[in-house]
């Protein structure tokens, strides 16, 4: 059931990414597996699943290391606290949602304990919305600008969870947006910043996403089906 899925999604990212001219090898899946049980994650991975999206340290931890003889690539997509930064750069190979430069800062801290340059992007809260975390648009280039002294981080580009609608076409002047601000940010070539991945699109709205540039799209109910 879950390789059909994979299988499927895989397929409607080539067809969106084909049908805006731009290579499917340039889009690639995040599978969100919070909630997800280890042996149906594992299912996952053998069908051909090479990016795991977990939300919260604590489970992805026992998952991450019950699943240790997988050859995947870890990345966290929740609201990450401050005082969860040396648990996350000890786990995760990306982590899509810095919002301040507290908590950058916290994330250089530890990974220079542990001698590793840790791969992040930046959370935009494109819609504005008082319940979403995020940096607001008009933040991220600054932020940018003061991670970029960093020396322990590598900002590889943005991450947006625009506002929920059940239509993709009202959904995607958000991820315009994004793709123009991240454009913008590239085109000002602040030293040690790569804006090379767009991490937006999920289950409802991936293909609009992949049509405005989206290089990680996040998919779980697709994969794994409704959480309980």
């Amino acid at each position: 059931m879950i390789k059909q899925q994979v299988e499927k999604i895989k397929e409607r990212i080539r067809l969106a990414a084909q049908a805006c001219g731009r290579n499917p090898e340039t889009v690639r899946l995040v599978a969100v597996s919070k909630t997800v049980p280890a042996d149906r994650v594992r299912e996952a991975v053998a069908s051909g699943v090479l990016l795991l999206g977990e939300n919260y340290i604590q489970e992805a931890q026992d998952k991450i290391s019950r699943l240790s003889d997988c050859a995947v690539s870890w990345h966290f997509i929740g609201h990450l606290q401050t005082n969860k930064a040396k648990y996350a750069v000890k786990l995760f190979d990306l982590i899509h949602t810095v919002d301040s430069f507290k908590l950058a800062a916290e994330l250089d801290k530890q990974a220079r304990k542990i001698a590793k340059i840790q791969d992040i992007l930046i959370q935009v809260n494109i819609g504005e919305e008082a319940s979403k975390s995020g940096a607001s648009a008009d933040e991220v280039q600054k932020l940018v600008k003061e991670i970029s002294q960093l020396k322990n981080l590598s900002v590889k580009g943005l991450m947006t969870i625009p506002p929920f609608y059940d239509e993709p076409e009202k959904v995607r002047p958000y991820f315009t947006a994004t793709r123009e601000l991240r454009d913008r940010i590239k085109a000002a070539a602040i030293a040690n910043i790569a804006m090379d991945e767009l991490s937006m699109g999920m289950t409802g709205d991936f293909e609009a996403a992949i049509e405005e540039g989206a290089t990680l799209v996040r998919i779980g109910t697709a994969i794994f089906g409704e959480r309980s």
